[in-house]
């Protein structure tokens, strides 16, 4: 993997431990040469992640919609940043820039561009692989949620088992580099949607 999509908080939590993580991510990116693309802001866990890839020499690219450019504090300090005019189109950025995906600790908006990716996945639009940093165990209820859906018969657990998800970043990404995807459903076209 060249280039890695994260998906964090704009805060940073209650808990230091997500912050310190995330930095951590990010110092992991640039030892590995792997690209950062994520939120733009310079705020939360967002700018840790953002911090430590360019500390130390690595690459980052920030997209943002315009309207919260400034609502989000954006990082000047960049590689690339770009403007998109909505979410939409910057999920849709985001996607095209990244080979990976990785969700750490947020909020709604979090949840809301993972679970557009995996859906996308599930659709067959890309196979890239998916991933959980479950810092301090904070997605372990919405893992138990995921479970569920599958015990009751609306997730199918192929889908399911394509979320890689670990609580240490070395072993995450390692998970990340050996996916086998599920093959792409016949049943849609990506011009389709």
């Amino acid at each position: 993997m060249k280039s890695i999509v994260v998906f964090c908080g704009s805060s940073e939590g209650a808990n230091a431990v997500y912050a310190s993580n995330g930095y951590q991510l990010g110092e992991t990116f640039a030892k590995k040469n792997i690209q950062l693309v994520y939120g733009g802001a310079k705020i939360g866990i967002m700018g840790k992640v953002a911090e430590a890839t360019l500390n130390n020499g690595g690459k980052v690219i920030g997209v943002i919609p315009d309207f919260l450019k400034i609502k989000e504090v954006f990082h000047t300090g960049l590689t690339q940043l770009i403007v998109t005019q909505n979410m939409h189109e910057r999920k849709l950025k985001m996607h095209d820039l990244s080979d990976g995906i990785i969700m750490l600790p947020g909020g709604f908006g979090t949840l809301e561009e993972f679970f557009e990716m995996l859906t996308w996945s599930q659709l067959g639009l890309h196979q890239y692989p998916i991933g959980i940093l479950n810092t301090n165990g904070f997605y372990d209820h919405l893992i138990n949620m995921m479970q569920q859906m599958v015990a009751e018969g609306f997730v199918k657990n192929d889908h399911l088992n394509t979320i890689l998800v670990d609580t240490n970043i070395d072993n995450l990404l390692d998970k990340m580099e050996h996916y086998q995807s599920l093959p792409t459903p016949k049943w849609i076209k990506k011009e389709q949607l």
